[in-house]
């Protein structure tokens, strides 16, 4: 077994055992592996033992990396998440190319994408990114303005609003990862009131995996757990 194997399995073994901790079903939380800066080799890797869903955060990496497998590996049908932040001469190929887009805070990015999802295609799944600790070098919808766009961007075709998305304000405090892990949360429960139906949270990364999970995470995003630390200067 691989390395990339060993980790796989050692992250859906720790995703198991904080579900059940919590009280939850493992089930209820999905994998979605990080394989940003890493190779195609990577993602095959990963692949081979089962893992689907992969998330980008650099779009023109990210579509050299889809060409590949879909030329060398084109029965392999890979679930493509988009998760880095959005420019609006970028939504096109965002729209052809992925299932996901978890980085939505602007309901221009919305309608582009909606404009740009090819018919032939199922639609594109969304995640509004929150910013929930308000932090100004942070992407994403201020909470207090979260409902108005989910209200927006739910009467857009092409497009199914799933769920809400957050990076926290990085701290090693259990509890303060768990707090606004909880916010969003309850965002997200709000937001149903008015609605729309909404059956994602994704939230939780390598670094803080069982807070988002005690705290109801459906998807958590993991990178360096699986793939090692990342080499930027590559």
């Amino acid at each position: 077994m691989s390395l990339i194997s060993d980790n796989l399995q050692a992250v859906l073994a720790d995703i198991q055992l904080v579900a059940l901790d919590s009280g939850r079903s493992p089930e209820q939380v999905r994998l979605l592996a990080v394989s940003k800066t890493f190779g195609a080799d990577a993602i095959l890797d990963a692949a081979s033992c089962g893992q689907m869903a992969f998330g980008e955060n650099y779009l023109q990496e990210a579509l050299e990396k889809i060409d590949f497998i879909q030329q060398h590996s084109p029965d392999l049908k890979l679930e493509w998440h988009f998760i880095g932040p959005i420019q609006s001469n970028k939504t096109k190929p965002i729209a052809e190319n992925f299932s996901w887009v978890h980085s939505v805070d602007r309901e221009k990015i919305a309608q582009r994408l909606s404009e740009q999802r090819p018919a032939d295609l199922t639609a594109l799944n969304i995640c509004l990114q929150v910013n929930i600790s308000g932090e100004v070098s942070k992407s994403g919808v201020l909470p207090q303005d979260a409902l108005s766009l989910a209200l927006k961007i739910a009467q857009l075709p092409r497009l199914k609003l799933r769920g809400l998305m957050a990076v926290p304000e990085a701290t090693e405090d259990e509890q303060q990862q768990r707090l606004a892990f909880r916010h969003l949360k309850q965002l997200k429960d709000e937001i149903c009131k008015h609605g729309i139906v909404l059956d994602t949270l994704s939230m939780g990364m390598s670094s803080d995996l069982h807070a988002a999970i005690a705290e109801g995470s459906t998807m958590v995003r993991i990178g360096t757990a699986i793939f090692g630390r990342r080499n930027y200067a590559k």
